[in-house]
C-alpha cells in the first residue's frame, strides 16, 4: 500500500514539475512582444527595460508619487546598459515579461515627438508628398513618434550643434510642441503600455522594419503641423519652445 502511495506520489510530483515547467510558456505575452523587440534591436534600435504599470494608474518602481509611472528605465545606467545584442534582449524579455522597453536616441537614431494630431496631418503630408518617412509610432497619450537617423555623435565635441527643440527626460514639460530626443534622452518602443484600466498603449504605425530618414526632411511638415494645432490640445503651445 505503502509503495502503491508513494509510486503515486512520485508520479504526481514529476506531473507537478513538468506543469510548473510549461507555466511560463503559458503565461507568456500575447501579441508577439518578444518578435517586435529583436524586430528593433535588428534595426539597430538600443533597447533597455522599462518600468511598467502598476495597480490604477502607479508604476512598478518604488518610488513613492513615480512622475512618469511606466515611462521610464529601470536602471539609471540605462545609457550604458541598452544594446540591440539579440541573446541579452530575449533574457530580459523573458526574465521581466511585463516590463515595458525604451530606446535610448542619440546613438544610431532620434526621435521626433509631436502632439497626435499634428502627428497624423504631417504624416499624412510627408507620405502624400513622397517623402521617405521611416518608423512612426502613436502613443495612446497624445504623443507620436517619428524615428529618424541621429544628428551624429562626433568624435569632436564642438562640432556638436544643439537644437531649441532638443529634449531631454527632466525638460520634457518645457516642450509640449515638437521635442527632438537626441543624446541623453530616450523615449518607449511598443509594444509599451501605459498606467490606467484601459489598455492605453504604445503602438507601430510604420514598423522598425522602414529604413530611417534624415531629421530635417521631416522637421518643416512636422513643425507647420504644431503650429496649426496649437491649442487644440491640452497643455501645447507652439513647436518651438520659449525660454523665460
Amino acid at each position: 500500500m505503502s509503495a502503491e502511495f508513494g509510486g503515486r506520489t512520485g508520479l504526481q510530483g514529476k506531473l507537478s514539475q513538468w506543469l510548473r515547467g510549461r507555466r511560463p510558456k503559458q503565461a507568456a505575452p500575447d501579441g508577439g512582444r518578444e518578435a517586435l523587440l529583436l524586430a528593433v534591436a535588428a534595426a539597430g534600435l538600443p533597447l533597455a527595460p522599462a518600468a511598467h504599470p502598476g495597480s490604477g494608474y502607479g508604476c512598478s518602481c518604488d518610488r513613492v508619487g513615480c512622475p512618469t509611472p511606466a515611462r521610464h528605465p529601470v536602471s539609471f545606467a540605462w545609457q550604458t546598459q541598452s544594446t540591440t545584442d539579440r541573446a541579452q534582449i530575449e533574457r530580459w524579455a523573458r526574465h521581466q515579461p511585463q516590463a515595458n522597453f525604451i530606446t535610448a536616441t542619440g546613438m544610431v537614431h532620434d526621435v521626433l515627438d509631436v502632439p497626435l494630431l499634428a502627428g497624423r496631418e504631417a504624416l499624412e503630408r510627408l507620405l502624400a508628398d513622397g517623402v521617405e518617412v521611416g518608423p512612426v509610432a502613436e502613443s495612446d497619450d497624445g504623443r507620436m513618434l517619428f524615428f529618424t537617423l541621429t544628428r551624429g555623435t562626433p568624435e569632436d565635441e564642438d562640432e556638436w550643434w544643439p537644437c531649441e527643440l532638443d529634449c531631454h527626460p527632466e525638460t520634457m514639460d518645457e516642450h509640449p510642441g515638437l521635442r527632438w530626443h537626441c543624446r541623453g534622452s530616450y523615449v518607449l518602443v511598443p509594444p509599451a503600455r501605459l498606467p490606467g484600466d484601459d489598455g492605453r498603449a504604445v503602438r507601430w504605425v510604420r514598423g522598425p522594419e522602414h529604413a530611417l530618414p534624415d531629421p530635417l526632411s521631416l522637421l518643416e511638415a512636422l513643425t507647420d503641423a504644431c503650429a496649426r494645432h496649437v491649442g487644440e490640445e491640452p497643455g501645447q503651445v507652439g513647436a518651438w519652445p520659449l525660454r523665460h
